[in-house]
């Protein structure tokens, strides 16, 4: 990541944040991917170090600190050393969800969710895909039905991370049958009654991030726990989207260049007919791209970076660096494992899960289709 948007307090956090990386992810990364889902130790031994909240206020525990570039750097670091499951569990804890509960919740409902988010202990998720509607919010049917103090919620929800650890989800429903303006969010604590938790999904990457599937059975929610006033939802979804996006354009500029480091030191060692593949016209063809396309990726990156901290990065920005970055990390992870011949085919080498890890990217967020068509509309198309 460019020094030229960073300033010595954050050189030093990224110090704090490879230590941390070294110490508590590195060494159990294998036993995660085992298990099929990172140990609820992640988020504890992070919150000791002050990796989480970086924007709560400090009444309610928190630093105080509203700058992405922190954000980014724990990402980024992350990332790098090819732990992709644990990135995105950093990832939706710190960029995707907390913007909800920061910016979107009265103080008393602060003081009852942030504390425990700082320190680690509360783990966050956001249920909005369903069944039947996935980059189309106007499609979600679970529904909240009020009822006194309470709403009575009844639905399904899939592909939703840390379905399994999570402690607090952020539940998209259907409070009205307008298309947007029907939808209201709901904080819900996983020991609600009538909240289950279905099967844990058998996915072909990221076996250490657990992705399960959720669902409500007549779930009595708490007025109280309603995110601002019924039939905002649509909107407070929406408006969290460009830094959604961009956190994960972080995440896949950074797993590409740990990748094609990687790489590089592989073609160095290994030889064939004789001589180092790094020798060969192809090897270094293929290296001199990559290197070259990483380059002009970070410093898309870097700028969307600086945009966002001033409050300038726009939806459509957003969109375009979601898609170049997560399809350019795809690319990378395919013409790297390429390079490892037969060998990058075996689940020993970090390249193979690379491969797969990276696959996912194009989807998740908004596909990169919908990130084209979001382009297409700022252009007036």
């Amino acid at each position: 990541m460019s020094s030229l948007i960073h300033d010595l307090e954050h050189k030093h956090f990224r110090e704090t944040v490879r230590r941390y990386v070294a110490e508590q992810i590195t060494p159990a990364h294998a036993d995660w991917e085992s298990a099929g889902q990172w140990d609820r130790g992640l988020f504890v031994e992070a919150g000791k170090n002050g990796l989480l909240g970086f924007p709560v206020p400090e009444q309610f525990g928190g630093p105080g600190v509203d700058d992405f570039r922190y954000n980014a750097i724990l990402i980024d670091e992350v990332a790098r050393t090819g732990a992709a499951a644990e990135a995105i569990a950093f990832s939706l804890q710190n960029d995707v969800v907390l913007p909800y509960l920061t910016e979107l919740t009265t103080d008393e409902q602060k003081a009852r969710w942030l504390p425990g988010v700082v320190g680690g202990d509360t783990v966050l998720g956001i249920a909005m895909t369903e069944p039947g509607a996935g980059s189309d919010l106007a499609g979600i049917r679970t529904s909240a039905v009020r009822d006194g103090d309470h709403y009575v919620v009844n639905g399904a929800k899939t592909f939703i991370s840390n379905g399994r650890n999570g402690d607090l989800f952020v539940v998209a429903t259907r409070t009205g049958p307008e298309k947007h303006k029907g939808l209201t969010l709901f904080v819900v604590e996983a020991d609600t009654p009538g909240f289950v938790r279905g099967r844990k999904l058998d996915k072909i990457g990221l076996h250490a991030q657990d992705t399960s599937e959720l669902s409500f059975e007549d779930m009595r929610v708490p007025v109280a726990n309603r995110l601002g006033e019924e039939g905002e939802g649509f909107y407070q979804l929406v408006r969290n989207l460009p830094q959604e996006r961009l956190s994960l354009a972080v995440g896949a500029v950074a797993a590409a260049e740990g990748t094609f480091e990687r790489t590089l030191e592989y073609v160095r060692e290994r030889t064939a007919f004789g001589s180092p593949i790094s020798s060969f016209q192809n090897t270094q063809f293929v290296a001199a791209e990559l290197a070259t396309e990483l380059d002009i990726a970070r410093t898309f990156l870097d700028d969307c970076i600086a945009e966002h901290v001033a409050g300038e990065l726009t939806p459509a920005r957003a969109a375009k660096l979601k898609w170049w970055a997560t399809e350019l990390q795809v690319r990378t992870a395919d013409r790297c494992l390429q390079l490892h011949g037969g060998y990058g085919y075996m689940r020993e080498y970090p390249v193979s899960r690379a491969f797969v890890d990276a696959r996912i990217q194009t989807i998740y967020g908004g596909t990169t289709e919908i990130m084209k068509t979001i382009v297409a509309k700022d252009l007036g198309l």
